[in-house]
């Protein structure tokens, strides 16, 4: 299948206005990054702890973020997590300088805030191990024996409660109890007097020290430096020099370009985020060599003629592969995007930007460097040749 067939269209002749706009456009996003507004990173790199909530109603961020600042623990951050009416926010203290889990104290904050009835048994608050051992220690069944007799009995119970609990995501009201299996109606009332369902559930919860989020940062970074050495390597052996350095110089255009984009919209940089540079890493080397290979191939053809030209016909000739590979991978990525949701969006992000600036780098930023090399060695040998005729005259 050819979307675009016999194009002449002459690439090379307009390289040194896209170049020019490439350059332009990797100093503004290295400014971004640099001076500007910084990267966002994330618990994954900075250290902290961050909770993912559920509340019943909208809460009051102004409450929400008084109640976590009072504890002066580091820097709040609020962000609401999916859609509005699913009222799920991601909570992070971030606290780069120190060690701890602040998951207990930021939630008992928040409960003082937004529940401030008591109870001995929070719903949706505690795990499983804690609502089974609450049922233990009240034995409501009647149960008595040993310990483990008890657990064995309350097992079942908490682990439907937390089963329930996981698929709803919060737990309303006593109604919810009827549909727990295993539950006696001696469980159920003491569930109705000692329970609280509270304002607000924890979906989830993960902490980072500073000096495992500062280790995390330094193997991203050197996972990402690797790769693009590694794709150096690569096509270096492959093909020749030239190419390799215009495949790499490709690639770092892509990566800041996305590292700007990330630091333009605020987006978050964490472990996915890395996982989708390196992703894009590897699909924007594949169109290059896709290109490359067709560049090598005509050189055998159409010797003597000038590279621009050759460059130009082998674009040309691999422009239908670009259009239909790059743009049947971006409907997917496209996709997912728009309805993968909040946990991916990222990196469906990263990726949507990549590819397209993955096809473009192929045509306007790894061909020309791979031309301009590759001249720069041809009048290098041209004067070396010059050079020894001129001794041997001699």
């Amino acid at each position: 299948m050819r979307l675009l067939a016999n194009t002449h269209i002459p690439f090379m002749r307009y390289r040194r206005i896209w170049v020019s706009v490439s350059v332009i456009l990797v100093v503004a996003s290295l400014y971004t990054v640099l001076m500007g507004r910084g990267l966002n990173f994330g618990v994954d790199f900075a250290g902290g702890t961050q909770l993912t909530l559920k509340f019943q109603e909208e809460p009051d961020q102004v409450r929400l973020r008084r109640s976590l600042e009072e504890l002066q623990l580091g820097d709040v951050l609020i962000q609401r997590f999916d859609e509005v009416e699913r009222h799920e926010f991601l909570i992070r203290v971030q606290n780069p300088e120190a060690e701890g889990d602040f998951t207990a104290q930021m939630l008992d904050a928040l409960s003082r805030e937004f529940n401030p009835e008591g109870g001995r048994i929070f719903l949706n608050l505690q795990g499983m191990d804690a609502v089974r051992d609450a049922l233990v220690h009240g034995d409501p069944d009647g149960i008595g024996g040993t310990v483990e007799a008890r657990r064995a009995h309350y097992q079942p119970v908490a682990e439907g409660l937390l089963a329930m609990r996981r698929d709803k995501g919060i737990l309303t009201g006593p109604a919810e109890l009827d549909r727990i299996e295993d539950l006696s109606q001696a469980t159920r009332r003491y569930l109705e007097q000692e329970g609280r369902f509270g304002a607000f559930a924890l979906l989830a919860a993960d902490n980072v020290g500073p000096l495992v989020g500062r280790d995390l940062r330094n193997k991203a970074i050197l996972a990402v430096t690797f790769s693009l050495l590694g794709m150096l390597a690569y096509i270096a052996v492959r093909f020749r020099i030239p190419y390799g350095i215009g495949a790499v110089a490709s690639l770092f255009h892509d990566v800041v370009l996305c590292l700007g984009a990330l630091a333009l919209t605020g987006r978050e940089i964490n472990l996915p985020t890395v996982a989708a540079l390196l992703t894009l890493v590897g699909y924007s080397v594949n169109d290059s060599v896709v290109i490359f290979d067709r560049i090598r191939e005509r050189l055998r053809f159409d010797k003597g003629k000038p590279l621009a030209d050759i460059m130009d016909l082998a674009l040309n000739q691999t422009l239908s592969r670009t259009i239909i590979t790059s743009g049947s991978t971006l409907v997917v990525v496209l996709s997912l995007f728009i309805f993968g949701g909040d946990v991916i969006n990222t990196f469906a992000f990263i990726l949507m930007i990549g590819i397209i600036l993955g096809t473009y780098s192929s045509i306007y930023v790894a061909s020309p460097v791979a031309l301009v090399m590759s001249r720069m060695l041809e009048r290098r040998k041209a004067g070396r040749q010059r050079f020894v005729s001129g001794q041997q005259k001699r």
